[in-house]
C-alpha cells in the first residue's frame, strides 16, 4: 500500500533502473510495485513503465517516467546521514562512479540527475556545536570539500 505522503521523483524514462540502483546501494531500501501505462501517454506507449514505487532509507518514493520536459535541480535532494568515513566513501562513490557527478559540500548527482547529500553525522554535529568558533571552522572546512572528509571536519572543529 502506498504511504500517505510519498516523494515523487520525475525521471525521463529510467525510473525503474534508478529505483533498482537505489535499492542495492542504500540500506533499508527496496523496489515495490512497478506500474505499466494502460495506454499511450505523451512520453511513452502502452505497456511502458510509468510508475515505480520504491523506498530509499525507509522513505517512500514514487519514480514517474514523465519524459524529458522537466529536469532535476538542486532544489530537491536526498540527504543521507552516514556514520563513518567508510559509509560516506561507499555511498559517494556508488553514485559518482555509476555515471554521476561530484559537487561541493557533500553533494553529488546521480546519472539520472537526482541530487544527493552524503552527510556524515559528524558534520551535522559540528555545525550545531554550541562553540560558535568550532562550528565556523567546521563550516569553512566543509566549504572546501567535495566529498566530506570526516578527519578534516573533526580537526577543523578542534581548531
Amino acid at each position: 500500500m502506498l504511504a500517505k505522503n510519498t516523494i515523487c521523483v520525475w525521471y525521463d524514462r529510467d525510473a525503474e533502473e534508478a529505483a533498482r540502483f537505489y535499492a542495492k546501494t542504500f540500506p533499508d531500501s527496496h523496489v515495490g510495485r512497478v506500474t505499466r501505462a494502460p495506454g499511450d501517454f505523451p512520453s511513452g506507449q502502452q505497456g511502458d513503465v510509468l510508475v515505480v514505487e520504491f523506498t530509499v532509507c525507509g522513505v517512500a518514493c514514487i519514480g514517474l517516467n514523465g519524459g524529458p520536459q522537466f529536469k532535476q535541480t538542486e532544489a530537491f535532494s536526498f540527504q543521507i546521514a552516514t556514520d563513518d568515513q567508510a559509509e560516506t566513501d561507499r555511498l559517494w562513490h556508488a553514485i559518482v562512479d555509476n555515471g554521476g557527478a561530484e559537487s561541493a559540500c557533500g553533494w553529488c548527482k546521480d546519472k539520472w540527475g537526482v541530487n544527493w547529500q552524503i552527510t556524515p553525522r559528524v558534520l551535522t554535529d559540528a555545525l550545531h556545536d554550541p562553540d560558535r568558533a568550532a562550528s565556523q571552522r567546521a563550516f569553512a572546512a566543509m566549504m572546501e570539500m567535495g566529498k566530506i572528509d570526516i578527519a578534516k571536519i573533526e580537526a577543523a572543529r578542534r581548531g
